[in-house]
């Protein structure tokens, strides 16, 4: 099992039993009140990814949660609609390589949610402290090289990023009758730290020319706060990245309560 992935179930049961043992002190009064909800994040699926939730309350103010979200092996989001805006500006590399690329993903994050209204019990504004541990995977990352446009020399990277991030996140929750609840994560920045390796075979021996530009097409990648290491041989190409990362989350989910 991945360190970072062991890190975020330690995470995620330490509250658990953090909370079970605040959960005893309360009173039995509230026994009748549903306390574990189920979600679905809706947003997630137009970029092609399922993402899902469980939450528990332990107290009123205090309840804790894991998602899971997955993507399967497929091609870029919006695809269409980027080959199109690319198309305006003439573009038939960039637009090949979007063609070709095939993604996928998945991440777990654990929170702890403190719920600021006077409801409570997993409703109302809330903010979450979370950890976030994520793969991506992608294949067939296209590159052309070479000065002479007569002749087409391309080379295809695949691999992996791993990213271990924290953050914050704002949302909000509200019951929508008995059973149906609404969760709205307005934002959730988080920040950290990821690595990746791809590597990409020539179907040929490259020459010695081929190699310096194959090196100079990947030197020349803008890849933002990341330091790069490139290494090109006869055999083909490899690339490793290591630096910050960061994101947002935001989602709309739709669940319900039991």
């Amino acid at each position: 099992m991945k360190p970072a992935f062991t890190l975020a179930l330690t995470v995620f049961f330490s509250s658990f039993f953090i909370s079970s043992y605040a959960q005893r002190a309360r009173s039995e009064a509230t026994d009748d009140i549903k306390k574990n909800f189920f979600k679905v994040n809706l947003t997630a699926i137009a970029l092609k990814n399922y993402s899902f939730q469980y939450e528990r309350a332990f107290t009123k103010t205090v309840s804790v949660a894991v998602s899971y979200r997955t993507m399967p092996n497929t091609t870029l989001p919006f695809k269409g609609a980027i080959e199109d805006a690319i198309a305006e500006e003439g573009d038939q590399e960039t637009i090949d390589a979007i063609r070709d690329l095939r993604m996928e993903n998945f991440a777990i994050t654990p929170e702890v949610r403190f719920y600021l209204g006077k409801k409570g019990w997993g409703r109302g504004f809330y903010i979450a402290p979370f950890y976030r541990y994520a793969e991506f995977k992608a294949s067939n990352i296209s590159f052309e090289y070479g000065d002479n446009p007569a002749i087409q020399n391309k080379i295809a990277l695949s691999g992996k990023l791993t990213a271990n991030t924290g953050g914050l996140a704002f949302g909000a929750q509200w019951a929508l009758g008995k059973v149906v609840v609404l969760d709205w994560c307005i934002l959730g920045p988080h920040y950290g730290g990821g690595k990746g390796d791809f590597s990409g075979a020539s179907g040929r021996p490259l020459t010695v020319t081929e190699q310096q530009e194959l090196r100079r097409e990947l030197e020349d990648l803008d890849i933002p706060f990341s330091d790069k290491t490139v290494s090109v041989n006869a055999s083909g190409a490899t690339m490793k990245l290591d630096g910050p990362w960061a994101g947002v989350r935001a989602a709309i989910s739709l669940g319900i309560r039991f």
